[in-house]
């Protein structure tokens, strides 16, 4: 992103108050309107200024950082939201829940699900320059997973800037078990079966999320490298939707069923 906008323009005082703002949206759950809406100058490099701040307020919390996310990804995904780049954020071990979790809908403001290749890291990965095959022998092992994404911009009214700013929209995730990294296995192919109540409703695979869900790492490992930040060994990567999010109702049972992964369910209760 041009650093003529957001990054030229956004103060180190109004970072702090955006910040403060999703902090206390995300708290209260009560969603604000976009920074967008009044600085539509901010762009990528303001909102991860923003991000940067809101992960220190929460980390003071308590809060630990497990991983990242990448997102907007895919096509669909941009194409739902008006997006037309990738953006990041951190997973936080409060948010990552074990196969067959349960959520109260109340839990979120406008939630979503989208199903995922979710990677957790044998080595170190830091950028810039890391390469697609630099990542694939980082991997060590490989997990169906589940995102809840949620905003805390009303009515997911969001450009970019807005999105980066709010923790890539993070809300939680379910991780199915785990299997060990393939040389042989090509996660491009990797087949994804999404169903709402045993119903399908979307699918996908491994090469909707950026071509390859492999090249999501190495992008992550370079934009992060930027800042300074390593891939850990142990850290999970979520690689992005591999279709267009699907509404969370209360009420409602959600799997992905994934080859060679396996499947992955959470389960949305009334309350």
């Amino acid at each position: 992103m041009s650093r003529s906008g957001g990054a030229a323009t956004l103060a180190e005082h109004d970072a702090e108050r955006m910040a403060m703002a999703l902090y206390e949206a995300r708290r209260n759950r009560v969603p604000i309107a976009p920074f967008t809406d009044a600085c539509p100058t901010l762009d990528a490099v303001g909102g991860y200024a923003v991000q940067r701040r809101l992960t220190e307020l929460l980390v003071a919390d308590g809060e630990r950082v497990v991983g990242y996310k990448a997102g907007l990804t895919s096509a669909s995904m941009q194409e739902m939201f008006g997006v037309h780049a990738p953006d990041y954020g951190p997973v936080f071990a409060s948010t990552v829940r074990a196969d067959g979790a349960c959520f109260a809908r109340g839990e979120f403001i406008s939630p979503k699900v989208e199903a995922e290749i979710v990677f957790r890291l044998a080595r170190p990965l830091t950028g810039p320059g890391v390469t697609v095959e630099q990542a694939h022998a980082a991997i060590g092992e490989v997990i169906a997973g589940l995102e809840i994404v949620d905003s805390r911009i009303t009515d997911w009214r969001i450009r970019l800037g807005d999105t980066v700013a709010d923790l890539a929209s993070n809300g939680a995730a379910v991780l199915g078990r785990s299997i060990p990294a393939s040389a042989e296995l090509d996660y491009r192919l990797v087949r994804m079966a999404f169903r709402r109540n045993g119903e399908l409703v979307a699918s996908g695979q491994g090469a909707d999320a950026l071509g390859n869900p492999v090249a999501v790492v190495a992008l992550l490992a370079n934009l992060l490298g930027e800042s300074g930040v390593t891939l850990e060994a142990g850290q999970l990567i979520m690689t992005g939707a591999l279709h267009a999010a699907v509404p969370l109702s209360s009420g409602d049972t959600y799997t992905a069923e994934f080859d060679h992964l396996g499947s992955v369910t959470l389960h949305v209760t009334n309350t």
